[in-house]
């Protein structure tokens, strides 16, 4: 990242909507963001695959979930915030991951511009290209502050996304103790 540009971008913004960027309390803004678009969007061009990395041999043949992980993420539409939970389960087919792997890689997807139908592919795509398990389900219920605050100003309104590969495509059954499991 360029953070000269980057700060100097910001500094036009502030002009532009008849800010005066060196007032005192907007003279460090364009640094501040600078910072805040480093770290919010750390892992543009890094694999999610690359946080599932502690896989061991075990022969656990029945569901693994991990629930209410919370995100946030940026609509790459708006630049606003869009943040949530996601619940991730996979069935096991001779290994497993580290639970906490899970979790980073919820974080290393998130942290980038992007749509919620897109997070919740890549996340079940990752671990199903990594663990090669017999199924995965994602489900990412989300706020989109460009919902909430801006166009049609409706607060509270969530977007629900599911993703499924495997087992857990075709199989209510599953599906339906997926759901289940995360009202525990």
């Amino acid at each position: 990242m360029n953070e000269a540009r980057v700060m100097e971008a910001v500094k036009i913004i502030l002009e532009e909507i008849g800010e005066d960027p060196s007032r005192e309390g907007l003279e460090d803004t364009p640094k501040r963001v600078m910072k805040l678009f480093k770290e919010i969007y750390e892992a543009v061009g890094k694999d999610p695959k690359e946080e599932l990395s502690a896989v061991f041999e075990e022969n656990h043949k029945d569901m693994v979930l991990v629930k209410d992980i919370p995100f946030y993420s940026t609509c790459e539409h708006h630049l606003v915030p869009f943040f949530g939970k996601a619940h991730i389960a996979y069935k096991p087919n001779g290994q497993v991951v580290g639970l906490s792997k899970l979790v980073r890689l919820v974080e290393n997807v998130s942290r980038r511009p992007q749509v919620q139908e897109r997070m919740t592919t890549m996340i079940a795509d990752a671990i199903q290209e990594k663990l090669a398990p017999e199924g995965v389900m994602v489900v990412i219920i989300a706020e989109h502050l460009c919902i909430s605050m801006r166009g049609i100003k409706k607060p509270g309104s969530q977007t629900t996304t599911i993703t499924t590969r495997g087992v857990f495509e075709d199989n209510d059954k599953l599906q339906n103790n997926f759901f289940n499991m995360l009202k525990v």
